[in-house]
């Protein structure tokens, strides 16, 4: 996790020509007087884009790699190319490892020095929050621009990324003011992640820098520079493909071959989202719904939270947790603030010792952008009611209407969805899956997504994932003119979120046992019980004492979580092969047997989000895609695999139990 003794953001002064200087490396962030020409002659030509761009087939995508994303000006300056001489379908994926981010204010004075370029830099300040250490994503121009973000130093992060670059902007500060990152270490990570084809580019000609670059594998060449520098340096990657230790049930499955095409079955949260990513990367998606509408189950309560419930230990979890977050409120900035979301903020109390002392070590962990601890008197003031206590403040956070947000992903041209659609058997035949209901084929094709939370284990392949169903039944209380006052979402064991359409969204129950979804009286009364606990001054308010909980509305609906809490996201493999491949790891599990796993091809899963759906499945939507198109993964790899199917048939396997 971030180190909390470092500021998270760049420390910014400005020279009288309007340029940023860096405190922390006392230099310049670019020049003046040159600029973008710097930038279109050191790793624009220098890696022969123009040519590479103009190339691209319609579902190609090119990956570059950037060390140090600064003030964003390569960024722009390659998306500007790419947008004038790629064909139609094509994509790129700019991938950069930034130590200090820019703050919000600070980018957008630094990017209006080109106007020229604000067709490009204007998205990204349109999307340009929530942005914390680790893998941030952002997806532009339709989501044919990808922008992944690795937020801390270049030597942490770099070793995450599981990639294929097709071209390195070496940029970052010369290497008299950051040493650090100009290390045998950094250019080992570039081979690592390099190809054949791999160009690079880089301002610096320092000899130690060249012969380093050469040892790692890559042919370097000194060229007449630009201005008043006189020479940069261009290469190519020419040593060996990497040798990863990738175990092989983690590894990348062969690339489905044929039509683009997929089926997604569910269209919940992650089913919408499954869908979204892979047809803004060109696929041709059908989603088959068995209800009459998307978001009807668990995605179709009136406020969901986007509630970051993390730990200070640097879980996979919490890594997942961070990077959703971040990728979900980017794309919430494009929906209608108030009416289908809300930034109001999360405020969880400290209701009790245990809990206060996880805030404490919270706030130890964690840059204050993401949480800050508020007094009982600070957390009032942003709550706007009186409360039990004071807690952690989520100033990013908020409540989201999730139907919305699902036809959003699923208002796609390449998407269509069929409802009333219920699939009740999987069969492969001729390298296509087929999805039937009885006697009835209801569509074919290469790709199969399964989001139907815990109904995915109704297929075979998935019978075994260790997914439980937990009922939890909302409350919907009216507002009433004192409750509108609540302006943040308030949690402790529950939660109550501020006003939409004249109604406070209360909950939420827990049933481990019940399956029937009628909402129930008792359950009603325990929700209020809960806001008691919260706040008796917003019961009042509410005229709590004055209801009948016979009278209340609200709905049912099962969440689906797995024994971890991470979701399930990835290909499937077949479950009686798998054990006999790796049978060898019962009696060693620290093996790792040069067989590769036995996939059943095209089939892929995306469920056991939880609570926490809001946050994670539209990130798990772009995991899904990535997996399935080669792309670059947009969480660490030790997080992609935390989250992967196969996990559980590997701890069964080492346990004895399979």
């Amino acid at each position: 996790m971030p180190d909390p003794t470092l500021p998270q953001h760049a420390q910014i002064d400005w020279d009288d020509q309007g340029r940023p200087h860096s405190r922390q490396y006392d230099d310049v962030y670019f020049s003046t007087t040159e600029g973008s020409l710097e930038t279109q002659y050191v790793f624009i030509e220098g890696n022969r884009l123009r040519q590479r761009f103009a190339e691209l087939p319609a579902d190609g995508c090119l990956v570059i790699g950037e060390t140090g994303f600064g003030t964003g000006m390569n960024f722009y300056c390659a998306w500007q190319l790419f947008a004038e001489q790629a064909t139609a379908g094509a994509r790129l994926h700019f991938v950069s490892v930034e130590k200090y981010p820019l703050s919000h204010a600070d980018l957008s004075r630094a990017v209006k020095l080109w106007p020229e370029l604000a067709a490009y830099w204007q998205p990204l300040l349109d999307q340009y929050v929530a942005v914390h250490p680790g893998f941030q994503q952002f997806s532009f121009d339709g989501g044919r621009v990808t922008l992944t973000l690795l937020i801390g130093d270049v030597l942490e992060q770099l070793p995450l990324l599981d990639a294929r670059i097709d071209a390195w902007f070496l940029d970052g500060f010369a290497p008299a003011k950051n040493p650090d990152m100009w290390t045998p270490e950094l250019f080992a990570q570039l081979a690592r992640l390099s190809h054949a084809g791999t160009s690079i580019g880089t301002f610096t000609t320092t000899g130690w820098v060249r012969r380093s670059l050469i040892e790692a594998g890559f042919s370097m060449k000194k060229v007449p520079g630009l201005g008043t520098k006189w020479e940069v340096m261009h290469g190519h990657y020419g040593g060996q493909p990497a040798v990863t230790a990738t175990a092989p049930w983690y590894a990348r499955p062969t690339a489905t071959g044929g039509p683009r095409q997929a089926l997604v079955i569910g269209a919940g949260l992650a089913g919408s989202a499954s869908a979204a990513s892979l047809a803004t990367r060109g696929w041709q998606v059908t989603v088959l719904e068995r209800h009459a509408a998307p978001a009807q189950e668990a995605s179709g309560n009136p406020q969901g939270v986007l509630y970051l419930k993390l730990s200070a230990h640097g879980t996979a979890l919490s890594q997942m947790i961070v990077a959703g977050f971040g990728y979900t409120r980017r794309y919430l900035e494009r929906m209608q603030r108030g009416r289908d979301w809300d930034a109001c903020g999360v405020l969880q109390l400290a209701f009790d010792e245990k809990e206060a002392v996880r805030q404490a070590k919270l706030a130890g962990a964690f840059d204050s952008s993401l949480l800050r601890p508020l007094s009982q008197l600070e957390a009032e003031q942003v709550a706007g009611v009186s409360l039990a206590s004071g807690g952690l403040f989520y100033p990013q956070g908020g409540w989201v209407h999730p139907p919305v947000l699902c036809a959003a992903q699923l208002q796609h041209p390449r998407i269509e969805v069929k409802v009333h659609q219920e699939v009740l058997e999987l069969r492969q035949v001729d390298g296509l899956w087929q999805a039937w209901a009885g006697a009835r084929l209801l569509a074919t094709a290469p790709v199969v997504v399964l989001a139907g939370a815990a109904d995915v284990r109704a297929f075979a392949p998935c019978a075994e994932l260790p997914l439980k169903r937990i009922r939890g039944q909302i409350t919907r209380l009216p507002a009433t003119a004192e409750s509108r006052s609540l302006s943040t979402v308030v949690c402790a064991e529950g939660y109550v979120a501020p006003v939409r359409d004249d109604e406070h969204t209360l909950g939420a129950s827990f049933d481990f046992h019940s399956d029937d979804l009628t909402p129930t009286v008792a359950e009603h009364q325990g929700n209020l019980e809960l806001l008691e606990e919260i706040s008796t001054d917003l019961g009042q308010r509410l005229q709590l004492a004055t209801l009948d909980p016979a009278l209340l509305h609200g709905r049912a609906a099962f969440r689906c979580t797995s024994p971890d809490y991470l979701p399930i996201v990835g290909p499937v493999a077949d479950a009686h092969a798998f054990n006999e491949a790796y049978a060898m790891l019962r009696k060693d599990a620290r093996q790792l047997p040069a067989v590769d796993c036995p996939w059943l091809d095209g089939l892929y899963v995306n469920t056991g989000h939880g609570s926490r759906g809001l946050i994670t499945a539209p990130l798990s939507g772009e995991l899904l895609a990535a997996w399935i198109s080669g792309e670059p993964l947009p969480v660490p790899r030790s997080v992609a695999e935390a989250c992967h199917p196969n996990r559980f048939a590997l701890r069964a396997l080492i346990r004895g139990k399979a």
